[in-house]
């Protein structure tokens, strides 16, 4: 009645893009990685990493860093802090130590994460409500 089709998830969004820029399992990389299109990860990264489209950490990958993306999917480990436009998801083999800022974190089952979360949707605050007030004993 209302429309019967079922909103596709972020995975699909995440995991379907190409990426622009790999670095592959078999490399190590120290220092700042700036993309303004998607990236993937299945080597090791230690510094930060800002990508305007989205990031993808293989199962082979591995970093530590400050990480600022629209959306990351994480199939690895990821130690530092993640900045996320849109959608965080951690899948079933992905562990991530640290704290994250995302408007939507979806982890599955078997996915690991140990920090803070902050959800920086732009919903209003919720209104402070006032305590009942007590009846007059009769």
């Amino acid at each position: 009645m209302f429309g019967n089709k079922k909103p596709q998830p972020a995975v699909a969004m995440v995991t379907n893009t190409k990426p622009e820029t790999v670095i592959g399992s078999n490399t190590s990389f120290v220092g700042t990685v700036k993309s303004d299109g998607n990236m993937r990860i299945d080597g090791t990264v230690e510094g930060d990493i800002e990508v305007l489209g989205n990031l993808i950490i293989g199962e082979s990958g591995r970093v530590i860093s400050t990480i600022k993306a629209q959306n990351c999917h994480v199939s690895g480990a990821v130690r530092g802090v993640i900045t996320v436009v849109d959608q965080l998801e951690i899948s079933p083999s992905g562990k991530v130590w640290g704290d994250i800022m995302t408007s939507a974190l979806h982890i599955e089952p078997g996915g690991l994460f140990r920090g803070q979360s902050t959800m920086s949707a732009n919903a209003d605050e919720p209104l402070l409500l006032e305590a009942p007030k007590t009846r007059p004993n009769n």
